[in-house]
């Protein structure tokens, strides 16, 4: 089997209450975020969480913030995401968002998110009268029913 090698990804820390992105497993797809202060998120409460990281993601991907799974599963912490762009040098921040009935405590240095770097296509806009037609065409929701 050959294996391609990784793309390197700029990170640094800044402060010293910052802990650097960590895959957990070898193959992981994502890099786990940690936060920088001790926090109780109510219920239906969102809030933003500083990292302290910042990276500078190569041209022509982005990194993508996501829920933990088993936060979101277990105990209803859900992360609005967000792209943050390969332009972008600051803080990386968390939107967590708590959709369950019980308030949930976050201290610093918990896993609180994961960032997946994706690639993005940097695509030339066309404006044109009309789009070609497709078997879907303009169906919305539940359109493979009718």
């Amino acid at each position: 089997m050959v294996h391609k090698k990784a793309m390197k990804i700029q990170i640094t820390k800044l402060s010293n209450l910052a802990t650097l992105p960590q895959q957990m497993r070898e193959h992981d797809a994502a890099f786990d975020l940690y936060s920088i202060e001790d926090y109780t998120l109510e219920p239906w409460e969102r809030k933003l969480f500083k990292t302290n990281i910042a990276l500078a993601i190569p041209v022509g991907w982005y990194g993508r913030i996501a829920p933990r799974s088993g936060l979101a599963y277990k105990h209803g912490i859900d992360v609005l995401w967000w792209v943050i762009d390969s332009a972008y040098r600051g803080d990386i921040w968390v939107i967590l968002y708590n959709t369950s009935k019980e308030a949930f405590a976050i201290e610093a240095g918990f896993r609180i998110a994961q960032m997946i770097i994706e690639k993005c296509a940097q695509c030339e806009r066309e404006v044109v009268e009309e789009l070609g037609d497709t078997q879907r065409g303009d169906k919305w929701f539940g359109s493979t029913w009718y």
